[in-house]
């Protein structure tokens, strides 16, 4: 199965059309958001995905009933945890050590790949570009077990 991930998105609406048609073009079956998403308006491109989505609150999201709200309850306080291709996965904002063989976070704003014994830890990046002047998403493949980091 291939799992787009993103993660702070912080309201930049242009990227996150930009990451929305990327997914979109590569054909993912599952986009998987790590939080910071901020304001609900910046969910609206989210429904221009062809696959579904789910996310967790970040630090930053502090409108968490209007982002649930609008989301149609698909962002949920983390760690959540689910399963494909019989790979546990976590999705948490914050990086924490969690009992699955992929963990996926956000908040540092920097990309990441990184294999721990039986564990692959993935941070996709920040989306927005904000702090690091790079946006960027990722691609998880359950099969393969492999992840790509993509610039937007």
């Amino acid at each position: 199965m291939k799992i787009g991930l993103i993660s702070d998105t912080h309201d930049n609406l242009p990227l996150i059309k930009r990451a929305v048609e990327f997914f979109n073009e590569r054909k993912v079956e599952l986009v998987l958001h790590a939080g910071d998403f901020i304001a609900p308006f910046s969910l609206k491109p989210l429904k221009e995905l062809q696959s579904p989505w789910r996310g967790v609150f970040g630090n930053n999201d502090g409108e968490r009933r209007g982002l649930l709200k609008a989301s149609g309850g698909k962002i949920e306080e983390g760690p959540l945890f689910l399963e494909f291709d019989s790979k546990k996965i976590a999705l948490t904002h914050e990086f924490q050590e969690l009992p699955a063989e992929v963990i996926i976070f956000g908040h540092t704003h920097l990309p990441q790949v990184e294999r721990r014994e039986n564990t692959l830890i993935v941070n996709p990046g920040e989306a927005c570009g904000w702090l690091s002047g790079k946006s960027t998403v990722a691609i998880l493949d359950t099969l393969s077990f492999s992840v790509d980091i993509f610039p937007l």
